[in-house]
């Protein structure tokens, strides 16, 4: 006996859901996507990569330059302070 066509419309739904059901949910968009790097671990990771926390007092007027620039800039604040910092010694 052959199936009416609304009949294997409904049964490919059917499937095509059943398989989106068991498919799982993708990295990016489940937990690891809300894990954060505990301050102890990001500490080990930047002291791996040769970084050391360098903390000083600015003037606001100069921090704001800097944050307006580092917006523009591909790296953020960081990299532009380093940027910064090199041409001066350099």
């Amino acid at each position: 006996m052959s199936m009416k066509k609304t009949d294997l419309a409904k049964n490919l739904a059917l499937k095509i859901s059943g398989q989106m059901k068991a498919a799982g949910t993708p990295g990016r968009f489940g937990e690891a996507a809300s894990k954060v790097v505990d301050r102890k671990e990001q500490r080990r990771r930047d002291a791996a990569a040769g970084l050391v926390p360098f903390a000083c007092k600015l003037p606001s007027d100069l921090v704001k330059k800097i944050n307006e620039r580092a917006v523009k800039h591909e790296g953020g604040v960081n990299a532009l302070l380093v940027e910064l910092i090199g041409k001066g010694f350099g």
